[in-house]
């Protein structure tokens, strides 16, 4: 019996340890890893894509910010710098990267945003800097109304023309609802990417998935004890440390599952740039692309307001909530909110990995450039001035290919699991059983946290 405990222990850990992954909803998902080599030639797109990316911030750096207004990646994969004045458009072209004249300063751009911030409140809006159209968008979702609505344009208007309204469909909620790899008494979302202290492993996913002291499962009777949530930051930021049992992460700790049995080696975390295309991958609705919007976004959920988010293009939908998004094996962040789906499309977005490793004091698992096995290690503090970012946007892949999982012993589930012929309604009803069974048996004795975990399940329809 201890043998047999030890053995389902050892496939909940690496099941965990794969990230945001699995069920991918009632549709098959591509499977994109790219067969990159390990040991990546010299000038690969990576080197470019690193190249570009510290370019274009360190002239944004250089000349500051009454001139500039924000980089991002164009159509060609060179860095676009938006500039204020001549002198600072020359020094851009003489630097190699292309220059747009803009009329805002990001002086302007912050302050704008700043006002905004100091209005009251709306919940259901979000804003963020648009840096290729020089504006500063504010969206209003469907729970808005059009009093409210009516005063945040009011708001916007006092500051200047550059202020864009526009209202969006459905609305900007934490993705919690769906079929789940892992159960909690505080809810129920995807796993993120694997970090350690040095002593502990961690799983990184979002804060809103439940409050400091959720405990979480993965089997249906709640026998298999994955870990705990140890720390908890939301509203404000949206990330959260959920501690392993038995202190690690296992086999395959470097890998994020993209379905089918297959998963991206993670090798490093960096800020993404405006223009970038990114990779997402989540319970729901498995792996999705698109492409980075926006950064430093404010969402005013229901439940209060987070700063500092990337904004994207890339399609969300309930239980995709912490899963991670990344490009070329670098982390990037982890799914917070956002409205629409992955059938008419939406806007998601994603808290900075860099920024909860920091705030946290951990350090992302990652696979080592020269091996191939999946078997993670720590990463050095990352570099929120070294962004990962596309050389040529269109042409960016997940990452290096590796075993979901990390080993073959631990294939048969995953695949059993990963297989869309496998995902139907039947699992749909099976994964409402789960849900049903660990509240009977833990949830009970924990009132707050089910009234947590119901708010979210009412948020979705």
């Amino acid at each position: 019996m201890r043998h047999a405990r030890r053995r389902v222990v050892r496939r909940v850990t690496r099941l965990a340890a794969v990230g945001g992954l699995l069920l991918g909803g009632t549709m098959v998902t591509r499977a994109m890893a790219s067969e990159t080599p390990a040991v990546p030639a010299p000038h690969t797109f990576a080197q470019q894509a690193r190249q570009a990316g510290t370019m274009g911030e360190g002239l944004v750096r250089r000349l500051g910010p009454s001139r500039t207004a924000g980089t991002w990646i164009g159509s060609d994969g060179r860095p676009v710098v938006a500039v204020t004045d001549k002198d600072a458009a020359a020094a851009v072209r003489a630097a190699g990267a292309e220059a747009k004249m803009v009329s805002h300063s990001m002086n302007e751009l912050k302050s704008a945003t700043s006002t905004l911030r100091s209005a009251p409140r709306v919940p259901g809006t979000a804003w963020a800097m648009d840096y290729r159209t020089n504006r500063v968008v504010v969206r209003g979702d469907s729970t808005v109304s059009a009093d409210d609505w009516s005063r945040m344009t009011q708001v916007a208007g006092g500051i200047g023309s550059f202020v864009r309204m526009e209202r969006t469909q459905g609305s900007f909620t934490p993705r919690v609802n769906g079929a789940l790899p892992i159960l909690s008494t505080g809810g129920r979302c995807s796993a993120g990417f694997n970090v350690t202290n040095g002593q502990s492993d961690f799983i990184l996913t979002a804060g809103h998935c439940g409050p400091t002291g959720s405990i979480w499962f993965e089997d249906s009777q709640a026998s298999a004890r994955l870990g705990k949530t140890v720390t908890q930051s939301f509203p404000g930021n949206d990330f959260s440390l959920v501690q392993y049992e038995g202190g690690k992460a296992g086999d395959g700790a470097a890998v994020v599952a993209i379905g089918n049995g297959k998963g991206v080696q993670i090798t490093g975390a960096a800020d993404p740039t405006v223009g970038q295309r990114v990779f997402r991958s989540g319970s729901t609705s498995g792996l999705r692309d698109g492409e980075v919007t926006g950064l430093n976004a404010t969402v005013n959920y229901p439940e209060g307001t987070v700063t500092g988010l990337i904004e994207t293009n890339v399609c969300a939908e309930p239980g995709d909530s912490g899963g991670p998004m990344f490009s070329e094996g670098i982390a990037l962040g982890v799914t917070s909110g956002g409205s629409g789906d992955c059938t008419s499309g939406g806007t998601t977005f994603f808290q900075p990995v860099t920024k909860a490793l920091a705030d946290l004091n951990v350090k992302l698992l990652v696979a080592a450039p020269a091996a191939g096995g999946a078997n993670g290690k720590a990463s050095a503090a990352p570099s929120a001035s070294s962004p990962q970012n596309a050389a040529d946007p269109g042409a960016a892949s997940p990452g290096s290919s590796a075993p979901a999982g990390g080993g073959a012993s631990a294939e048969p589930l995953l695949a059993r699991l990963t297989d869309p012929r496998n995902v139907g309604p039947g699992l749909l009803v099976i994964a409402g059983s789960l849900v049903a069974l660990a509240a009977t048996r833990f949830i009970r004795a924990e009132q707050d946290r089910k009234a947590y975990r119901q708010y979210y399940s009412a948020t979705w329809n």
